[in-house]
């Protein structure tokens, strides 16, 4: 049975929205995609988060907890009816220690929740940044993998090529989070927590092909772990 990893999704305009590429890697990996629907009701959230194995928080707009510093023009606040869903997921998740990979906004809003703090606009906050934004002519560039990380473990890699796609970037972790990358100027480019149930990366891996796979396959794995022990329980009570 494949295991079922949730999949967080924009909301514009009251519409849902979701990249297939997200759906795509989950898929590639071996689980199954559900989409999470942005629910008003926190209960009817943590009921559904039960309902899965594996949690996808994908990229949005702007965070504005743990927030350092004015908005630029270029990034709106995520509409709050996302923002509530997916804080009541990643809450739900976290208490269950089950897996979460946050990408970029999912990354940021997961360390903020965890009492970390964001730059509003690093390129214009922290001295010596480059632009990490496409939208301001960022260009692709290297991350410098930390030793001995579940980042390091999973890629394989001292050093890769991600894409840049972000104004906002974290300031200071949040409580049991560890770095898992940086860019050439230090820019948090990857977290991960200490229990390694949770991964997050400032980049989108879910457009960078088989080198980031092993994100999504981790994920999938470790969920599908879950549902291993779930039968086994099930069996040994009957």
């Amino acid at each position: 049975m494949r295991p079922r990893i949730g999949i967080t999704t924009s909301l514009n305009d009251g519409e849902q929205r979701l990249d297939r590429r997200y759906v795509l890697a989950v898929e590639r990996a071996g689980g199954l995609p559900v989409i999470a629907p942005i629910l008003d009701d926190a209960a009817a959230t943590e009921a559904f988060a039960d309902l899965l194995d594996g949690l996808v928080v994908t990229g949005g707009p702007a965070i504005t907890d743990g927030l350092v510093g004015t908005l630029p023009d270029e990034i709106a606040e995520t509409d709050p009816a996302r923002l509530a869903s997916d804080k009541a997921l990643l809450r739900r998740f976290r208490a269950t220690e089950r897996p979460v990979l946050g990408i970029c906004y999912g990354m940021q809003l997961a360390n903020a929740l965890a009492g970390g703090t964001l730059y509003a606009d690093v390129e214009r906050q922290r001295a010596g940044t480059a632009s990490h934004s496409e939208k301001r002519g960022g260009p692709d560039h290297e991350v410098l993998v930390e030793p001995g990380t579940l980042l390091h473990e999973l890629l394989g890699l001292d050093r890769c090529r991600v894409n840049t796609r972000h104004l906002q970037a974290i300031e200071t972790l949040g409580d049991g989070l560890r770095v898992g990358a940086r860019a050439p100027d230090g820019v948090i480019e990857a977290i991960e927590s200490n229990d390694r149930r949770f991964v997050g990366v400032q980049f989108h891996p879910e457009r960078l092909g088989d080198t980031m796979a092993p994100l999504f396959h981790y994920v999938v794995r470790l969920a599908s772990r879950n549902v291993q022990s779930a039968r086994n329980l099930m069996v040994n009570c009957a």
